[in-house]
């Protein structure tokens, strides 16, 4: 059997081989790669493109990898490579810049906040680098505000599931009728229902306490917002697609 050669069979084996150097042999640092919050000093700018290829868990990759094999393949070989990997990679980086804003938006609400009950520049930041807090702030900020203030400056963001949920985008526009049956539904359903479903459970796990794990949902809705940005651009510029 012959192997076909295509950038998501490329991509696919990149994020492998990155997972097993990261998570197996312990051979690749995950600090250096991860996508940090911009006012941690382990953040990098090119970190918007690298953690598109680290991933948290087995679980992870395998859901991921799975969903580009499946949906992209089918992208690729209606689109050609060329625009598959812009597609992929704009929709990646866009879905990391909107996680940021939203992280930045919350973050900064909760350091003014800090600010207005008299804590200084020096007292926040020696506070954040120690990951200890008075419990006295709790009288005035919720633990669950501080908590989320304190992982969005340790936590770094990995995985490729802002470009999937992009590709999703794409694919629910290019093939709307095309049945998805996945093993949590059974029941197959029209990518068109399908898709949008899938990103009104993440807006709604997004706003409110009840997400499920650690999940950059911000990021999936990220990826799939430039996913529509650029399918509605190529569509009125005519491109084929």
């Amino acid at each position: 059997m012959k192997f076909k050669k295509s950038s998501v069979n490329v991509l696919v084996a990149i994020n492998v081989v990155v997972f097993l150097l990261i998570n197996v042999l312990r051979f690749m640092p995950l600090d250096l790669f991860a996508l940090y919050f911009p006012v941690n000093a382990k953040f990098g700018i090119w970190q918007f493109v690298t953690y598109l290829f680290l991933h948290g868990s087995v679980a992870h990759l395998l859901f991921n990898m799975f969903a580009l094999f499946s949906f992209g393949s089918v992208l690729e070989s209606s689109w050609g490579t060329r625009r598959f990997l812009f597609f992929y990679f704009i929709t990646g980086i866009g879905a990391a810049l909107i996680y940021t804003l939203v992280n930045y938006y919350q973050f900064s609400a909760t350091y003014e906040q800090l600010r207005e009950l008299g804590l200084g520049v020096g007292e926040i930041e020696a506070m954040l680098v120690s990951g200890s807090v008075n419990t006295d702030l709790f009288s005035s900020i919720s633990k669950t505000q501080l908590t989320a203030f304190f992982s969005t400056f340790h936590t770094p963001a990995v995985g490729a599931s802002g470009a999937i949920y992009g590709i999703l985008i794409a694919f629910a526009l290019s093939f709307p009728n095309a049945k998805l049956a996945l093993i949590f539904l059974p029941v197959p359903i029209s990518a068109k229902y399908f898709v949008p479903i899938l990103i009104s459970a993440d807006l709604f796990f997004g706003v409110t306490n009840y997400s499920i794990g650690n999940i950059a949902h911000f990021a999936h809705i990220g990826g799939a917002i430039f996913g529509l940005i650029i399918m509605l651009w190529w569509r009125r510029k005519k491109i084929r697609i």
